[in-house]
């Protein structure tokens, strides 16, 4: 096992992602993730050895501090650029999210149907209120994302299935990062996380996941998604309205 001086012999480290709840930084082969939240932590390394799928492993825990070593290849994309990972590859990423699907359910319960409404009507009021976005880009995929809000059978869910988490090398998935909002969910969740801001590539990542593939609800959950980030986008020094982010996908959605 990796032990925490390791990572000393190194010349550089790299931001991956910081905010006032988290940061990940890569010191050479080594990601340290560290997280104010240690519940959150515990739920990911959970999830983590539960997972039927590659991931990260844990070299070793230091509260605050997670250590994960790197994974092999690429992240599959990132949002606002183009991908240029193949079709077979994020028909890999498909596949892999049916097999974690097709998983015992992980015992960490999600956000019920009724819970994502209530996010949902604060989080519109909040963009109106603020005159964040216009009204009827609002208002319209307010509606679209209504749809994703039904009973569903429940699955084993990465939560956060961001093509930034998948990595690749070739055609094949290498592993998923960033364990840390898995629970029991809803699989179209998964699927339009994966391809928030890729509609290209939504045909090659349902071929990879096989049959139960709904089109019109993962577009409910793109618009979900999407305006229920906004505001902690915003919040949290980043712009949903980078180019192909958050705010293209609402308005793609007219």
């Amino acid at each position: 096992m990796t032990d925490v001086e390791d990572v000393q012999d190194v010349d550089k480290v790299e931001v991956v992602v910081a905010h006032h709840e988290r940061a990940t930084l890569r010191v050479g082969d080594v990601f340290l993730k560290i997280d104010a939240d240690q519940a959150r932590t515990d739920a990911e390394v959970e999830a983590m050895e539960l997972a039927p799928i590659p991931t990260s492993e844990v070299l070793w825990r230091k509260p605050p501090v997670l250590a994960l070593a790197a994974l092999p290849g690429t992240a599959l994309g990132r949002l606002g650029e183009p991908s240029t990972a193949s079709a077979a590859a994020w028909a890999a990423a498909g596949a892999a999210a049916r097999m974690l699907h097709d998983a015992p359910l992980p015992p960490r319960p999600g956000r019920s149907a009724d819970e994502l409404a209530a996010h949902l009507d604060d989080e519109c009021e909040w963009l109106l209120t603020h005159d964040v976005l216009p009204a009827d880009l609002v208002t319209r995929n307010r509606g679209i994302a209504e749809a994703a809000l039904r009973p569903w059978t429940p699955v084993f869910t990465h939560g956060d299935l961001q093509v930034a988490h998948v990595f690749v090398d070739g055609d094949e998935v290498t592993g998923v990062l960033d364990w840390s909002e898995a629970a029991r969910g809803d699989a179209m969740a998964d699927l339009a996380t994966l391809t928030l801001g890729h509609e290209e590539h939504l045909a090659d990542v349902a071929a990879g996941y096989g049959t139960d593939v709904d089109l019109d609800l993962i577009r409910a959950w793109w618009s979900l998604r999407s305006l229920l980030g906004v505001r902690w986008l915003i919040e949290h020094g980043f712009d949903p309205a980078t180019p192909g982010c958050e705010v293209d996908v609402l308005r793609s959605q007219l």
